[in-house]
């Protein structure tokens, strides 16, 4: 069974064209981001557990669902990752937001850390990993060991776009997490990168490129 779940809505597949276009402009690309993280929110908790409690409307007393026990920290894969973080915000304002700084060598394309910052309660969390692209897989699957290693069992991670050779490197050695992802595209170029994926997303963001 795949770790994979790909989000196949019309308005995410729709915005991920308007992302994958090279001529989208830096600050239409953060917003799109921001958007596509916000929806994607929606599908990464559905399986969240509620429970019934009992409020009063204007009308009358009634039996309503809410949210049963589950706190979020939102994680961001610096520094692309931080252009999700909003969206997810908007519908879950009370999550609280740690920070891994992986950088990628450029000539073994393996991810170095720079900085680790989380809430003092993560391992109490479900955590969620913002990485918009997932291409080799080795940035999430070190922010991963990052996080096991501080006792946190409930991860899930939300991309833009993975590659399958990502894909299967992050099966190998941690299948029991979730990716949510609206694109999935088959192949790395001779760099590295997602083919055709949409760039850097990094310098698509903050206009560095």
């Amino acid at each position: 069974m795949s770790i994979v779940t790909q989000l196949k809505h019309p308005l995410l597949q729709h915005k991920l064209t308007l992302l994958r276009d090279k001529n989208t402009n830096s600050k239409d690309f953060r917003t799109l981001v921001k958007e596509v993280a916000m929806l994607m929110a929606y599908e990464v908790t559905r399986d969240f557990p509620t429970e019934m409690v009992e409020v009063e409307t204007p009308i009358a007393k009634t039996q309503s669902a809410r949210i049963a026990g589950k706190t979020v920290a939102i994680v961001p894969i610096l520094r692309a990752g931080l252009g999700m973080v909003d969206g997810i915000l908007e519908v879950m304002p009370t999550a609280k937001v740690g920070h891994i700084g992986l950088y990628r060598n450029e000539e073994t394309l393996q991810p170095v850390e720079y900085y680790a910052k989380m809430p003092k309660d993560i391992d109490k969390r479900t955590v969620i990993i913002c990485e918009p692209m997932c291409a080799t897989g080795g940035s999430i699957i070190a922010a991963v060991d990052l996080l096991k290693a501080r006792g946190i069992k409930d991860i899930k991670i939300m991309c833009l776009v993975v590659c399958e050779v990502g894909i299967k490197a992050i099966e190998a050695v941690h299948p029991d997490i979730q990716i949510f992802t609206v694109g999935y595209d088959k192949e790395l170029n001779d760099i590295g990168y997602i083919t055709p994926g949409l760039g850097d997303a990094g310098d698509r963001l903050f206009g560095t490129k």
